[in-house]
């Protein structure tokens, strides 16, 4: 198989009973509460079958699942939402600041030419095209995405605010899983630059590095053991230590 080809890799129980699906170097979640599923983040359009197939595999139908939570609405993370909400009638929920960018998912404010990253970071330019050839380029819009209630949440989840990287970007604290999923918050790869490690997000896609910097503090102050990125594998060093490290990389 080439290594440009996008793969999928379902890792079971990153933290108790929350999966996570990779594909084209971005990740989804499907938290188990319950017999119930939420999923979070909708990675992009080619994870479908992909996805389909691990909820099977997880003894889970359709019926199971509640909805989508995005934790932020750029193409990477909304490929699969519109398909969700139209075939399997599924709610998407979103913070109400990233509403328009699910409507726009292409159209986000960034702080860097985009076109910069893949001359000056060539380690970049296999996971952007694993992502192209995944469907990044073709991502359809979210039209009727709905806001983020408690009663969206996995009983015991919190909800964080974490700005930045867009202007409604949240995470999910899993405090009875000693976990929280981080979306593009931190990541421990940076797709725009190829590079590894706890860090924000480069500002080719970053809105505004020093809220996301800043937003930092709420992640470190939930003191979860596991971290659970938008791109690239879980960090179990702690909270305290991704953000240290993700402080120290600073904007990029």
């Amino acid at each position: 198989m080439s290594p440009l080809r996008p793969r999928a890799v379902l890792d079971r129980d990153v933290a108790p009973g929350v999966h996570r699906l990779e594909h084209a170097d971005t990740n989804l979640y499907l938290v188990e509460h319950g017999d119930r599923v939420l999923i979070v983040d909708a990675g992009l359009p080619g994870v479908w079958p992909h996805l389909v197939e691990s909820l099977f595999e997880l003894g889970h139908g359709l019926g199971d699942v509640d909805g989508v939570l995005l934790t932020h609405a750029h193409f990477d993370h909304v490929g699969t939402a519109r398909r969700l909400r139209q075939q399997w009638g599924l709610p998407v929920w979103v913070h109400p600041d990233d509403a328009r960018l699910a409507r726009h998912p292409y159209s986000y404010r960034h702080e860097r030419p985009r076109w910069r990253y893949p001359v000056e970071h060539p380690a970049a330019v296999p996971a952007l095209t694993r992502m192209a050839l995944a469907g990044a380029l073709s991502v359809p819009a979210v039209l009727d995405t709905r806001p983020i209630t408690e009663a969206a949440l996995p009983e015991g989840a919190v909800l964080l605010e974490t700005p930045g990287h867009t202007d409604g970007h949240v995470a999910l604290h899993l405090p009875d899983r000693d976990a929280v999923i981080v979306g593009d918050a931190v990541v421990t790869l940076d797709p725009y630059t190829g590079r590894r490690g706890p860090q924000i997000v480069a500002g080719a896609a970053t809105a505004d590095s020093e809220l996301a910097l800043a937003s930092l503090d709420t992640i470190a102050a939930t003191g979860a053991r596991v971290l659970l990125p938008g791109h690239g594998a879980p960090f179990r060093g702690g909270a305290a230590q991704a953000v240290s490290e993700a402080r120290r990389r600073g904007a990029h």
